[in-house]
């Protein structure tokens, strides 16, 4: 059973969180965009019986703690958010499993506190040094973010809630599991506010360069700020528009104790696509003597 509650960290952040299972892993499961904590619930009640797991909605997502500028979304903030909430928790955690924009904060936070998580497993997430690189190379990951140029407008969150949130269903594709539940789910979460989420992509420099904007170009990453000396494991739904296959080239660079795992018939949504999948990729990473 899914319960419900809230984190108060001591740098004035709340989390509204969910939680299931009492077993002596502890493992935190972070969301995207535009998501919530409530996309791990199938997942989490499937690991109750020999994980303790908990979600939280990011900074930012509804029922959480939503600084209104721009700046507290910058990486740092999200992961003093992860280092205090791991902390509250127990640290370290058996597993940190990270999507999307959760995986772009456990990045940051497994090269940067490695002492917090034994082990890392990311979900169709880049690592920062791959996504800058195709960011700034790859024309084909330069064409399926150019959606990033839209979400940082000052009018988007207004924009995107127009007529039933016409332009945010798209980001899902095709979803035979977007059921009419599901999505009075996404409804209901996006109505408390999605300025919040659209902050971190106004805050990162990382998204294709355009008229007047070029970010990139004063973006520099040292090896040893983003290297990841936790083990790690990667599942990757290949169909993901978002997010394409050539951000793994290379990967082992940055993640030396790397193993990648390709779903040929996953998109970006492998969460809701493919629940059992990531259990079992979960199940794999606890089971890995480290």
């Amino acid at each position: 059973m899914i319960r419900e509650f809230d984190i108060d960290l001591p740098h004035g952040i709340r989390l509204a969180c969910r939680g299931a299972g009492q077993g002596r892993a502890r493992v935190l499961l972070l969301h995207g965009f535009p998501e919530a904590a409530f996309a791990w619930d199938d997942v989490m009640e499937r690991l109750a019986p020999a994980a303790a797991c908990v979600a939280p909605n990011l900074r930012g997502y509804a029922g959480s703690s939503a600084p209104g500028a721009v700046e507290a979304y910058r990486a740092k903030h999200l992961v003093a958010d992860l280092v205090a909430l791991i902390e509250a928790l127990g640290a370290p955690l058996e597993l940190l499993v990270a999507h999307d924009w959760g995986g772009a904060v456990a990045w940051n936070l497994a090269a940067q506190h490695p002492r917090l998580l034994r082990r890392l497993l990311i979900v169709n997430a880049p690592h920062p040094a791959t996504f800058l690189r195709e960011l700034r190379d790859s024309p084909e990951q330069i064409a399926a973010s150019a959606y990033m140029n839209f979400l940082v407008r000052p009018d988007a969150a207004r924009l995107l809630a127009e007529d039933d949130w016409r332009r945010l269903w798209p980001f899902f594709g095709d979803a035979a599991w977007l059921d009419a539940p599901t999505r009075q789910r996404y409804r209901d979460t996006w109505s408390r506010g999605l300025e919040g989420p659209l902050n971190y992509y106004r805050a990162s420099p990382l998204r294709p360069a355009t008229s007047g904007y070029d970010g990139l170009a004063a973006v520099v990453l040292p090896d040893d700020a983003v290297t990841v000396h936790v083990p790690t494991w990667v599942l990757w739904g290949e169909r993901d528009a978002a997010l394409r296959p050539g951000l793994l080239d290379g990967l082992q660079r940055w993640v030396p104790r790397l193993q990648v795992e390709r779903v040929a018939e996953a998109s970006h949504w492998i969460v809701h696509e493919q629940p059992g999948r990531v259990v079992a990729a979960i199940e794999t990473a606890l089971a890995a003597t480290v």
